[in-house]
């Protein structure tokens, strides 16, 4: 007695699992490269509480008072530039302010950079202090460090919905164009197969990986790096269901009519590319002008880092999240639903 047919559902899910588990490639974006990127920014911008100020003093008449002086002062470390490459000091961020010897002295520094306006008041406060100035009052320092507060703590919920972003539009784009192209798809019109199975079997055959892919750069950053998780897994877990299945249903819109390789990878490129620079993966969104801000809380990785950032390092609650929760299921809903419509097995 043979065994009951599978639903073809299950048939095609399992189908798309193999595909993926084949190739090679397709593992290492997956799962090594966030770790590995995930390792190189957390190095990069590890918390440097030691760190010192660097001053360049421009070498000439009165340059060593200066020197002797900035090196008195806890915090900051004082070299000598030759005249010539004060510029060139500035530029290549050897130094993050340079003194001119004179009476007053000249800063010479980049206002743009952060760092050296910080260097700025810093030099100004110490070669205030040794020339004499004395402050009616000393405040009293409190060194708090707060859990999750370091830039790595804000950078991997950004890489990982970055992650759940590349690989559901990739996987799944890449998937139906490629059946496209070797003429895969003609033959499974001639099947009794429905439209509609055929394009959810790629969605679930995306979530089929997506715990470990999850799990493993979350389990890395933990042990590596420390990051804490304030909220609940299963939160966490429902949010990047829900990013996988928005970012699916994107996947499936754009190669639902792209007849190449090389013209769905145009067009996953011009989708992800506002989204990498945009939702805040790197850097915060608020960078943006405000009249920018309308557009970028509407796009979906903006919603997805937003909701995992809430979860990983605020603990927020499921019904904390109820915007980011509806740009996703639109996004996922009207992206599977137009996807349907247009379609085109040739």
């Amino acid at each position: 007695m043979t065994d009951a047919p599978r639903h073809p559902l299950v048939e095609l899910t399992l189908a798309r699992v193999r595909e993926f588990v084949r190739e090679p490639e397709a593992l290492f974006w997956t799962f090594v490269f966030p770790i590995l990127m995930a390792l190189a920014l957390g190095i990069a911008f590890r918390g440097r509480g030691d760190e010192r100020v660097l001053v360049g003093v421009a070498d000439g008449e009165g340059a060593a008072p200066l020197v002797r002086a900035l090196g008195a002062s806890p915090g900051l470390e004082a070299r000598l530039v030759p005249a010539a490459r004060v510029d060139a000091a500035l530029r290549n961020g050897d130094v993050q302010i340079v003194i001119v010897p004179g009476t007053p002295p000249t800063y010479r520094y980049d206002p743009t950079r952060a760092e050296s306006r910080l260097a700025r008041l810093t030099v100004n406060d110490a070669l205030q202090r040794a020339s004499g100035r004395a402050d009616p009052w000393v405040p009293r320092d409190e060194a708090v460090v707060i859990q999750g507060s370091r830039y790595i703590d804000w950078l991997l919920p950004g890489l990982l919905g970055m992650n759940i972003m590349g690989t559901g539009l990739w996987s799944v784009g890449f998937s139906i164009v490629q059946a496209r192209t070797r003429h895969l798809l003609k033959r499974l019109l001639a099947t009794p197969m429905r439209r509609g199975h055929f394009l959810l079997s790629h969605l679930l055959g995306r979530l089929v990986f997506l715990g470990l892919e999850v799990g493993a750069l979350l389990l890395f950053g933990r042990l590596a790096f420390g990051v804490p998780i304030r909220g609940s897994l299963a939160t966490l877990g429902a949010v990047a269901l829900l990013g996988a299945l928005a970012f699916g249903g994107i996947g499936l819109l754009v190669a639902s009519r792209a007849r190449t390789v090389e013209g769905v990878s145009g067009l996953l490129n011009v989708v992800m590319l506002p989204m990498w620079v945009m939702s805040g993966v790197f850097f915060s969104a608020s960078n943006f002008p405000e009249r920018m801000q309308p557009i970028i809380r509407v796009l979906p990785l903006t919603a997805l880092n937003e909701a995992l950032r809430a979860v990983m390092m605020d603990g927020a609650a499921p019904w904390q999240l109820g915007r980011q929760v509806l740009v996703l299921s639109a996004w996922g809903v009207g992206g599977f639903a137009i996807a349907l419509r247009i379609f085109r097995w040739k």
